[in-house]
């Protein structure tokens, strides 16, 4: 799969060919959990969750332009006490050994908007089984469930946060030092400017301003 380029659709998500071809192509030291695993590990999530209630997904990332899966509602959304952040490093997907990127996560502190999706109860399962394949394969995040606000209400949705022990999370990071890691990234889902140029022109056209993201723009128009 080397030199492969990889697209994170819903069909590759469902027939597993997109975690097959990370797990065939994942480089040295970098250990991705089994379909197995992540199936227990989405049903621990869910345990508790009353039967016949839908379930929201709050997205702040690339899941805002490109979810993937179904579902049947979405709303502008704000969580308090978790902000967007560029704190992943990434040596697959969009970054390599030879060209490490970075990747988005909710992190401690701040507050975030994003949108959040409705999953119909009956569909619950089969469409966080694509996320759980899409967002829990490496372990670099955390399956959470944190109060959303929107114009309609607050309710809890689950999101994904950084894990703060693993060994690509890196909290320090000024906006130049994210920015090299944009400007030079790239893997098999393409390149790390490109997915950060996507999220900044989707944030735009939601109408949601992020502070820490213009500050990692303009570090880039600086390298420019």
């Amino acid at each position: 799969m080397k030199g492969a380029m990889l697209s994170l659709t819903r069909q590759a998500l469902s027939d597993g060919s997109a975690s097959d071809a990370f797990r065939a192509s994942a480089p040295p030291g970098i250990t991705l959990f089994t379909e197995e695993q992540l199936q227990e590990s989405l049903e621990q999530t869910l345990n508790g969750i009353a039967p016949g209630a839908d379930v929201h997904v709050f997205a702040y990332g690339s899941l805002m332009w490109n979810p993937a899966f179904h579902f049947s509602g979405e709303s502008i959304a704000t969580v308090q006490g978790w902000s967007r952040k560029f704190c992943l490093r990434l040596h697959m997907a969009r970054g390599s050994p030879e060209r490490p990127g970075i990747m988005l996560a909710l992190d401690r502190g701040g507050a975030c908007r994003g949108v959040a999706y409705r999953i119909a109860w009956h569909a619950v399962r089969t469409e966080l089984l694509l996320l759980w394949r899409r967002e829990m394969l490496a372990g670099a995040y955390h399956a959470k469930w944190v109060n959303v606000r929107t114009e309609g209400g607050t309710f809890r949705a689950l999101t994904f946060v950084v894990n703060r022990r693993h060994v690509r999370y890196m909290p320090r990071l000024t906006p130049d030092e994210v920015a090299h890691f944009i400007s030079t990234g790239s893997g098999s889902l393409g390149s790390c400017q490109t997915y950060f140029e996507t999220t900044v022109r989707t944030l735009h056209q939601l109408g949601i301003k992020d502070a820490g993201v213009e500050r990692i723009r303009a570090a880039l128009s600086r390298r420019l």
